[in-house]
C-alpha cells in the first residue's frame, strides 16, 4: 500500500503547478545553468555512456525537459549535472549545491521533512535481484536468514530492511554508497542478493544478463524530482513542466530507455502516475 504521513496526506502531494517566475526561477535564469544532482552509475536512469562520456538515460530526459522550459535550451551551455552518491541527495539540495536532483528519488514522508518534491513521475517498489544460477536468496522469507543482502545507504531499501518486520529476516547488511556498488559485490560473490527499487534493478539486469529479479514489489515506489524546501515557485515551475511532460515526452523516453528491460517488473502497463490532488493547505 503508498505510504500514509502521521497526519494522514499522501506524501506524493505537491503543490499546485504554475508557470510564473519566482525567486527560484529568477536565481536560475541569473546563473544561465540548471545545476541538478544525478547519478552517474544506473544504467539506464543516469548512467555515463563510455563511448559519448555524456550523461544519459530516463532521468536525464526529465532534466533536459525542465532545462528547455526555463533557460530555453538543454545543452551543457545549459545543465551543469553533479554527480552525487545515494545518501548526498538531501545534504546536497539543503547546502544550494544543486538547485534540484533527478536521480531516483522516492518522496517519502521522512524525507519531505527536509527536502520539497515535484508530483511522482515514476513509480517502481523495492524487489530482489539475485544471480540466476544456485540463488541463496529465494524471496523476503526464511532463505534471507545469515545471507549478505546489499542496498544502498540513504536509499529506501535500507530503510525498509530496517523495519521490524524485514529486520526479522535475520539478513546481513551489506551497506554501499551507490547500487550499481551492490552490484559488483554480487558479481564477487560478497553478497546474496541486492534489494532495491525494481526499475533500478531492471537497469542493473540490463547491464548482467545473469542475474534476475525475483518476487512482487513489497512497497510503492513514487519518484520525484527533489528541490529546496525554500524553492516553493521552483517546485510549482517544475510541476508545470511535468504537465506536459507526461502527455508529450514521457513515453517516448520509456520507449528509448526502458520498454525493454521493465518488462514483467511492474505487472501493469506502463504510464506516468497522476498526481494526487493538491493539499487545501499550502
Amino acid at each position: 500500500m503508498p505510504e500514509k504521513c502521521a497526519d494522514g496526506s499522501d506524501p506524493a502531494e505537491s503543490l499546485e503547478p504554475s508557470s510564473a517566475s519566482g525567486k527560484a526561477v529568477k536565481r536560475i535564469r541569473k546563473a544561465g545553468k540548471l545545476v541538478v544532482g544525478v547519478d552517474q552509475n544506473s544504467y539506464l536512469w543516469g548512467y555515463r555512456n563510455p563511448v559519448t562520456r555524456r550523461i544519459e538515460g530516463f532521468d536525464i530526459e526529465l532534466v533536459k525537459a525542465i532545462a528547455r522550459d526555463l533557460l530555453g535550451g538543454d545543452g551543457p551551455d545549459r545543465i551543469t549535472y553533479r554527480t552525487i552518491p545515494t545518501d548526498q541527495r538531501i545534504p546536497a539540495l539543503r547546502k544550494g549545491d544543486v538547485d534540484m536532483v533527478v536521480r531516483t528519488m522516492t518522496i517519502d514522508c521522512e524525507r519531505k521533512k527536509q527536502v520539497a518534491f515535484s508530483t511522482a513521475y515514476f513509480q517502481a517498489g523495492q524487489q530482489l535481484l539475485v544471480p540466476k544460477k544456485n540463488a541463496r536468496v529465494k524471496g523476503f522469507d526464511a532463505t534471507m536468514r545469515g545471507k549478505r543482502v546489499c542496498y544502498a545507504s540513504g536509499s529506501t531499501a535500507q530503510k525498509m530492511m530496517k523495519s521490524h518486520k524485514y529486520a526479522e529476516l535475520g539478513a546481513r547488511p551489506v551497506v554501499v554508497p551507490n547500487q550499481l556498488d551492490c552490484l559488483v559485490r554480487l558479481q564477487l560473490d560478497e553478497a546474496d542478493a541486492i534489494v532495491t527499487d525494481s526499475a533500478l534493478a531492471a537497469g542493473q539486469a540490463a547491464q548482467d544478463p545473469s542475474v534476475r529479479l525475483i518476487g512482487k514489489p513489497q512497497t510503492s515506489e513514487p519518484y520525484g524530482v527533489a528541490m529546496n524546501r525554500n524553492d516553493t515557485d521552483l517546485v510549482r515551475r517544475v510541476n508545470k513542466v511535468l504537465e506536459d511532460y507526461r502527455e508529450h515526452g514521457w513515453k517516448r523516453a520509456y520507449k528509448r530507455w526502458l520498454s525493454d528491460a521493465m518488462v514483467g517488473t511492474e505487472g501493469k502497463e506502463p504510464a506516468p502516475p497522476e498526481p494526487p490532488d493538491p493539499p487545501d493547505h499550502e
